[in-house]
């Protein structure tokens, strides 16, 4: 069994003395596995970087085998990591860290693929990065089986006047449909329905949204393990650029 794709790196884990198992993420294969000789290796090491977009060999005597890999380098993407920009730093390991928990293996995902390949290519544009991140785990949630339904009010019908978001459907509910139970529904903002180019203040709180459903009903699904603390991680780099004082 063979097969050659370009796709981007999501994990690595040493193995043996010298080896690396390495997660790849292509159009037609999805998340898919192989151990790479040498890959812990000095030569290896700015190679097989997470984030990295390589092309992928991969090779096994039989499909359902681990198999072997072998990579070349289409674009590192370690510039925009290794010269301190904390938020592409943290937005690569969410990245890269939830692609390795959500996806099944083996199991193609060509347009999140396409929508996770963009967003890494908008490393370090900081000011396009929050808003492009915020609508990629949208789609993340979409593709699996998650997506949020904000196009009409679950209880009224109405299109107009969408305040909220049900926690546990994901559909939106204008104020009128929520009455008294508008202290238990999530916000919706106005950005998570694609109106406007929102600050970083707004785009936090859809993300509270997303990660709800992240954390409340993908991460369940997925058995007992916790969401990863890189997105975490990430929401505390965008908190904190929040935090700082804007010009006058």
């Amino acid at each position: 069994m063979e097969w050659q794709e370009e796709g981007i790196l999501l994990t690595l884990r040493r193995h043996g003395e010298s080896g690396a198992i390495v997660e790849a993420f292509t159009p037609s294969h999805g998340r898919h596995a192989g151990l790479v000789r040498g890959g812990a290796s000095r030569r290896m090491a700015p190679i097989l970087q997470p984030g990295a977009q390589l092309q992928f060999s991969w090779r096994a005597r039989l499909e359902d085998q681990l198999g072997h890999f072998s990579v070349d380098v289409v674009r590192s993407r370690s510039d925009v990591t290794l010269g301190g920009d904390r938020l592409a730093l943290a937005g690569l390991n969410a990245v890269t860290a939830l692609l390795s928990f959500c996806l099944p293996e083996r199991e193609a995902h060509p347009r999140l693929y396409r929508d996770s390949e963009r967003l890494l290519d908008l490393l370090g544009q900081g000011e396009l990065w929050p808003l492009a991140y915020l609508r990629w785990e949208i789609a993340l949630l979409e593709d699996m089986g998650y997506g949020l339904d904000l196009s009409a009010c679950a209880v009224t019908g109405a299109t107009e006047g969408l305040a909220y978001v049900s926690p546990r459907t994901g559909r939106a509910v204008t104020r009128a449909g929520a009455g008294d139970y508008a202290d238990r529904l999530l916000p919706l903002p106005p950005v998570l329905k694609g109106e406007g180019q929102a600050g970083d203040a707004e785009i936090a709180e859809a993300l509270t949204v997303t990660g709800h459903f992240l954390h409340n009903h993908l991460a369940p699904e997925l058995g007992s393990k916790p969401l990863p603390d890189a997105r975490a991680r990430l929401m505390q780099v965008i908190a904190r650029r929040l935090a700082r004082p804007t010009a006058p």
